[in-house]
């Protein structure tokens, strides 16, 4: 293997029973046991177990002086371990390596931490970033990522995909997500942004005709962050042409089951099933819905428009308003500090509150349910509530009422809460499987009413459905998009469209999202132009690597997936960045700071 090593400590095994080894690695544990000293001897494959005998005076010396993450070299001779010491755990946890030589190769100062306590803090862990990719669980997370990587390198490499790299410095395009701005030296006063994406280049390489591209390349976006998000991270890139929708969905479906069974031993279901976006936010208030979570919404809006209660009735009569039900089963059980716990919980979402119905003997109908609303609501709608919702006895009905908005973000939060609950388990509410779905068919626009304009639903450069071109001018909101999402239990996998390839098409976009001829010329004018050199069709998608596996990996947040990886302040605790430079950088870059000026390095 080299001159230092034979073998790596974890990989060996019975096999090599009587044969000499050198091995390198870390001090995970040491253990003096009356006289004789056990090393547990660790590198990326796994442990073995060293001991060191008195007999031979170096080598126990050297084992007496050891600590915790010493760097050591040692060679000796493979053994079995005494009789009822075997370690089923370990792959070379029946034998063990009689030492003959040891040598410290680095000494290591005392650790902040054992590497196999689970209970660190998030701030010690991202501190001491190097001693915490040094843990199995990291080891394992990094090492599945190098796989997921080979392996869609692999499916599109087969296909007849070429890896491309695009710009890092590009033109600042402020739709979307705010830019990462980068001053240029040499042209004062300009700025370069880094990219939110590849986009526009993977469109501008299906005009210059390599047809089928891919790129595992670093992204950035200057937005808030959440358990899912990073100011830069990693996107598997591609486009293609001459594809249809479906096409593509066909193409990246299978990449996915292909992926997840190779590198992880995981089997998706042929095929995924398909939901449109109108579907997915009426049923489940979400464009990425947990199909894992047995529950689902129950429309009452028309219902609600001529109650007395003010609460149903106002939400059900203003414009975009929507009144809904969850039914749980068996949710009467729920006592009322949970109830209580679950208002607290909406609030988060913008819930002015959460009404509920305990069903206790439905056939009693009004005096057989149970909550302070029911005196607010007629026999007749009660019973409607009762027959729409399905709900049995024992059930607990929730409401949402407000703007769409509130009661989307609301009640699907509360859905997913419920089903992942320890309740929703015992319930049956939750299935423990992979649950891929595909959405499409989103609309083209939404509308801002800060900015009292339409924004892209997902970017301006996405084709309508065909029909819907004409709505582009008379009636955007109307207009639906080929755009379609990968999603995998409840987080957004990747997305993706079929963009526009027509330069008057996407010159009506533009007018549609309220940029004007001259604007879009100069933010856009190289991607007008290119488009009519006869582009040809095309569309892709973008997987986000960093949810790929940290879906794979069970982890809670994508910076258990990410070598050295941000915090929800968008800070590096390990190097200190972001961090002041000198007043000499700033003049060179022609910047002067507003307030308080930087200290000089």
């Amino acid at each position: 293997m080299s001159s230092m090593r034979t073998h790596y400590c974890g990989l060996v095994t019975e096999e090599l029973l009587g044969q000499t080894v050198s091995l390198c690695g870390w001090v995970h544990r040491r253990r003096d046991h009356g006289g004789v000293i056990f090393i547990d001897l660790r590198d990326r494959e796994g442990l073995v177990q060293v001991v060191c005998h008195p007999d031979n005076a170096d080598v126990f010396k050297g084992a007496e002086h050891v600590r915790n993450e010493y760097c050591l070299r040692i060679t000796g001779t493979v053994v079995n371990r005494l009789e009822g010491t075997a370690n089923a755990n370990l792959k070379s946890g029946k034998i063990e390596i009689n030492t003959t030589q040891l040598e410290v190769l680095n000494a290591s100062v005392p650790v902040p931490f054992q590497l196999d306590d689970e209970n660190l803090s998030e701030t010690t862990r991202l501190t001491h970033r190097v001693l915490d990719l040094r843990r199995d669980q990291m080891q394992h997370n990094l090492r599945l990522r190098y796989k997921v990587a080979m392996e869609v390198r692999k499916y599109l490499d087969n296909l007849g995909f070429i890896d491309i790299e695009t710009p890092m410095l590009g033109k600042s395009t402020p739709e979307g997500a705010r830019d990462y701005l980068v001053p240029s030296r040499v042209n004062p006063g300009t700025f370069f942004a880094l990219p939110q994406s590849p986009q526009l280049f993977k469109q501008l390489l299906m005009v210059a005709n390599f047809d089928r591209y891919y790129q595992i390349t670093k992204c950035f976006r200057d937005e808030d962050l959440r358990a899912d998000r990073q100011p830069e991270f990693t996107q598997i890139d591609c486009e293609t042409s001459f594809l249809t929708e479906q096409e593509i969905r066909d193409l990246f479906e299978d990449m996915m089951r292909v992926v997840f069974k190779n590198a992880a031993g995981i089997d998706l279901p042929n095929p995924f099933p398909v939901m449109d976006f109108a579907t997915a936010m009426g049923s489940y208030g979400s464009d990425k819905p947990d199909m894992r979570v047995k529950l689902q919404f129950t429309e009452l809006t028309d219902l609600m428009k001529t109650v007395e209660f003010k609460v149903f009735n106002s939400a059900a009569n203003m414009v975009g308003g929507r009144v809904v039900g969850l039914r749980v089963p068996q949710g009467g059980s729920m006592p009322r500090s949970e109830i209580d716990a679950y208002t607290q919980f909406v609030a988060i979402y913008g819930a002015k509150g959460l009404a509920y119905i305990k069903v206790n003997e439905k056939a009693k109908g009004r005096d057989g349910l149970q909550s302070p609303i029911v005196k607010n609501l007629s026999d007749d709608v009660l019973a409607q509530i009762l027959t729409l919702t399905g709900a049995e006895d024992g059930d607990l009905i929730f409401f949402g009422a407000d703007k769409a908005k509130v009661v989307n973000d609301a009640m699907g939060a509360l859905r997913v809460k419920i089903g992942h609950s320890e309740f929703g388990k015992k319930a049956g509410l939750f299935d423990e499987v992979w649950s891929p779905l595909w959405v499409i068919d989103f609309p083209m626009f939404e509308y801002d009413d800060e900015a009292d304009r339409w924004t892209a639903t997902h970017h301006p450069f996405t084709a309508p459905k065909d029909g819907h071109e004409d709505m582009l001018v008379t009636n955007p909101g109307a207009c639906i998009a080929k755009a379609y999402d990968m999603v995998l239990n409840g987080w957004e996998l990747g997305g993706g469209s079929i963009r526009i390839h027509r330069e008057e098409v996407q010159s009506k976009v533009f007018r549609a999202l309220k940029i004007d001829a001259e604007e879009a010329q100069l933010k856009f004018g190289f991607l007008l132009d290119a488009l009519q050199y006869g582009a040809p069709p095309h569309g892709g998608l973008a997987f986000g690597l960093d949810r790929l596996i940290t879906l794979m990996t069970g982890s809670t947040s994508i910076r258990d997936v990410i070598a050295f990886p941000k915090t929800q302040r968008a800070q590096d605790l390990l190097t200190n960045a972001p961090s002041e430079v000198d007043e000499k950088q700033l003049k060179e870059l022609h910047i002067r700071l507003r307030g308080e000026q930087p200290k000089v390095a």
